[in-house]
């Protein structure tokens, strides 16, 4: 297994590139802000060839580069229909009009765009990715499960120490605790956690420090990050 990734733009979101080994066809997980160029140094490093793009939800950093990246490789992109629109139209995700989000920047959908639903599972690239669907930071969030290496892609659902923020359109604090609960529930302590932002954890490090997975839960979830 080949697991690589960076933090991408000015949001540092992790964008990540998974195959069965070097060489070999992959998963892009994610690629935002000017993510083309780091991308494009994983897959050459590792003589990779991608087939498709899949996301965990729809905000404008972890989808800004879906559309050149499925372009210029021909591959299709993966989002689950409640944040569809997000791909053509970010600025829903923060409550403005397009003219007012980053000066009025224009995303749009790729050629092949196709909808995730829960508790599918994907056969990509010899890999067998889990989907689950975890609502609450957005309303199409999900999390995607390498159930054999025990690893979890958890987007903006679940950060080293934290979770992902509620206060914008479509995000929701009880949703994403339920989602939190029923995600970590299910998984062994030994998971590799791989986030949206920041380090990567375990289920089991998060099980024991993790705020929000405490018995006395905070009031109110982060208000800050994407």
């Amino acid at each position: 297994m080949l697991i690589a990734g960076f933090p991408a733009g000015s949001f540092q979101t992790n964008c990540y590139v998974v195959a069965p080994a070097a060489g070999e066809e992959c998963v892009i997980v994610d690629p935002g802000q000017d993510a083309v160029p780091g991308l494009d140094d994983l897959l050459r490093e590792h003589r990779l060839k991608p087939v498709a793009v899949v996301l965990t939800h729809g905000h404008i950093d972890h989808v800004w580069s879906v559309a050149p990246v499925c372009g210029a490789r021909d591959v299709p992109a993966w989002i689950h229909p409640e944040d569809r629109d997000l791909l053509s139209d970010p600025a829903k995700g923060f409550g403005v009009t397009s003219a007012q989000l980053f000066g009025g920047i224009k995303l749009s959908e790729p050629d092949d765009v196709r909808e995730l639903s829960d508790g599918a599972v994907l056969d990509l690239a010899g890999l067998r990715i889990r989907v689950d669907h975890t609502p609450g930071h957005t309303r199409g969030s999900v999390t995607f499960g390498l159930t054999e290496e025990k690893v979890l892609f958890s987007g903006d659902l679940l950060f080293a120490g934290s979770i992902g923020r509620t206060d914008l359109p479509g995000g929701d604090f009880p949703t994403i605790l339920r989602s939190l609960a029923s995600t970590v529930e299910r998984l062994p302590d030994e998971t590799v956690v791989l986030p949206g932002h920041g380090p990567q954890t375990t289920i089991g490090r998060e099980r024991a420090t993790n705020p929000y997975l405490a018995e006395a839960t905070p009031p109110a979830g982060p208000a800050r990050g994407i």
